[in-house]
């Protein structure tokens, strides 16, 4: 069993919309639907989608903010709308939208008042925030209210405050949104360590999907509130029918490149630029070029994940869902 079971949940809206001048119609909107997965102890798993999927829906059922329509969902063992006081000591939650600091206070009293509200120990406690303040860097904004720093800082304040208590399950929302380079690899890095040295189990949304090359080993794609794609990253491309890029300089322009295996999608003098499946290798392609072609360098770049999430979402790409559905 997971540490987070979720076993075919809803969740519907009611939405009022204007019709005519005074008529008010009642439409009703899923959310999410017949939503099933399960999370192990110690993972952590990219949840991503367009806007609108489904993604903060399940993150706010997960944590006991919402209720499901239908289905069931576990976390730890416990029901998150029923069990919401004592579930909150076990899991830790960042939405990059909304803060769970207080706003005028300095950062150094927001934490004081989440150990209180938590009830860390103190021993538990300075151990904790001496970690996050080191690893994140905050030491110099400790004494700075939170209303006077910037994005940036907040983000990753509020990542400290979410584990000051030790959670056993972590919940990201937009954990870099609006965060500069430097301060995204400072999260990553803090966030690598926080899951392989605690084996705190992450779900993490995001549409940066650097964030998800660089944290998780295993991806989920949501959309229409239905999971599309439950995968590791390698799975992603295949079903996605990723290419990889052959970058051929030649000694003198030719005309397009004709090798077994591969196509030729762009020509810019001696420089071409050949297509050929991520699954497949490209030292056969190599081989034939070098013993064809006057060859001076090349270089293979790998697909971007960007690419075929994209795809995924217009609708370009077969998901697993309609896949199951065919062979029914």
């Amino acid at each position: 069993m997971g540490i987070i079971e979720v076993e075919n949940v809803a969740r519907t809206f009611t939405v009022r919309r204007k019709v005519g001048r005074i008529r008010r119609e009642r439409t009703e909107v899923r959310a999410v639907e017949g939503l099933s997965f399960t999370v192990d102890e110690g993972e952590m798993v990219g949840y991503i989608g367009p806007n609108g999927a489904g993604k903060s829906t399940t993150i706010k059922m997960l944590t006991g903010i919402l209720v499901p329509s239908a289905g069931r969902l576990r976390v730890a063992g416990a029901d998150p709308s029923r069990e919401r006081v004592r579930l909150a000591r076990r899991i830790g939650v960042v939405f990059g939208q909304r803060t769970t600091l207080w706003w005028d206070l300095p950062l150094r009293d927001s934490y004081e008042l989440a150990r209180r509200i938590y009830r860390i120990e103190d021993a538990r406690y300075r151990r904790n925030l001496d970690r996050c303040v080191e690893l994140l860097e905050l030491a110099a904004l400790l004494d700075t209210p939170v209303r006077q720093l910037s994005l940036g800082q907040r983000m990753r304040g509020d990542i400290a405050a979410a584990l000051l208590h030790d959670p056993e399950v972590l919940y990201l929302d937009e954990p870099t949104i609006g965060l500069d380079v430097i301060s995204k690899n400072r999260v990553r890095e803090f966030l690598a360590e926080v899951n392989s040295e605690a084996g705190t189990t992450v779900l993490l949304t995001t549409h940066d999907l650097t964030d998800i090359e660089r944290l998780c080993s295993r991806v989920m794609v949501i959309d229409h509130g239905r999971v599309v794609y439950d995968g590791g990253l390698d799975g992603l491309h295949e079903t996605g029918r990723s290419e990889r890029t052959l970058v051929v300089d030649l000694a003198v322009p030719a005309a397009p490149i004709a090798v077994p295996g591969a196509r030729v999608v762009r020509v810019e003098g001696p420089r071409q630029w050949l297509a050929f499946p991520a699954a497949e290798s490209a030292a056969p392609l190599v081989a034939a070029i070098a013993a064809s072609y006057p060859l001076v360098d090349l270089s293979v770049r790998e697909p971007a994940i960007e690419d075929v999430i994209a795809r995924m979402y217009s609708g370009e790409v077969e998901t697993e869902t309609e896949a199951e559905a065919a062979v029914v």
